[in-house]
């Protein structure tokens, strides 16, 4: 049986600073439960989302991190951080081995845009085996909201995907759908792990290969220990789960193309009336619609500025 032990740290965060408690976090969890052999945590946890902490490739927040993986015999996805390369940002994630050798730097393929527009954006997956247990995918945040990326992943034989994310707008309950959908549709585990504090709000989620829910957090700090039966990987995606729908192997039978994904000059061209990718404005009242009223109004000043009746 292959079994994958997994930790996901949920960490209360400052909004930036935080090596010290990301140290003695993971340091607390591999103590507590010495069969773990990979710890995850979420987007930019250390420093926070402010690219001017960028590191170039080997700096000392990454050296900091392959010390700790070597000391704890681990492997070690540290969320992500920006990394300063070529004359441009990326939101990479490194890929830390037990011997504290970098196997893999994953960027974000899709920058949360228009908001963050000063990161480049990477243009390679990432899979990487743990010997023995099994392949590994690795995305960071919004990449999940692109099934494509995921789909290929698990095309490539991920059997995990790890989601590194920093979210705390009020669309997390949507990401946590999209999640699920992806763990269903590419029949893989899905393991979303946010901050929490100052930069982000929780509900880390771990879905298995058939959608099914296996533990959401709350919004407060947690560790999110367990054991992942890849086996279950192998036999959903032979099977069905539960008996169910094969979709991989039905999306590998296919003969159905898909020429928009084939083509990045068609997609641009067939979504070109969706306009620019910007921060929406405010709104002028000139160009929203103000409903009239046939009820007379009272135009005199009110008390204690009330424009009408209590």
């Amino acid at each position: 049986m292959r079994r994958l032990g997994l930790a996901a740290l949920q960490i209360d965060a400052e909004a930036s600073g935080n090596f010290d408690l990301v140290e003695k976090e993971i340091r607390s969890v591999v103590k507590r439960f010495p069969w773990l052999r990979l710890v995850a945590l979420g987007e930019l946890i250390v420093h926070g989302p402010s690219t001017e902490k960028a590191e170039p490739a080997g700096g000392p927040t990454e050296k900091r991190f392959q010390a700790l993986a070597r000391d704890l015999d681990i492997w070690l996805v540290p969320g992500s951080m920006y990394e300063a390369r070529g004359g441009q940002v990326y939101n990479m994630a490194p890929v830390i081995a037990p011997d504290g050798m970098i196997v893999s730097r994953y960027d974000k393929m899709f920058p949360f845009r228009p908001y963050e527009a000063s990161v480049a954006s990477g243009s390679g997956y990432c899979v990487f085996d743990i010997p023995g247990i099994g392949r590994i995918g690795l995305v960071i945040c919004y990449d999940i909201w692109f099934p494509e990326v995921i789909r290929t992943l698990s095309a490539m034989g991920a059997e995990v995907i790890l989601a590194p994310t920093l979210t705390n707008t009020i669309d997390r309950d949507v990401e946590i759908a999209i999640a699920r959908a992806n763990a269903a549709t590419s029949q893989v585990y899905m393991v979303a792990v946010n901050g929490t504090g100052k930069l982000g709000n929780g509900r880390s989620v771990v879905f298995g290969p058939g959608g099914e829910l296996i533990y959401e957090a709350g919004t407060g700090r947690d560790v999110i220990a367990l054991e992942l039966d890849l086996d279950q990987v192998a036999q959903v995606r032979e099977r069905g789960w539960h008996g169910l729908g094969q979709v991989m192997k039905s999306f590998r039978d296919s003969s159905v193309s898909f020429p928009l994904h084939a083509s990045a000059a068609q997609r641009q061209e067939a979504l070109s009336g969706l306009g620019e990718l910007a921060v929406p404005e405010r709104e002028s009242p000139a160009s929203q619609s103000i409903p009239h009223s046939s009820k007379p109004t009272d135009d005199r000043p009110q008390a204690n500025g009330r424009s009408g009746r209590d």
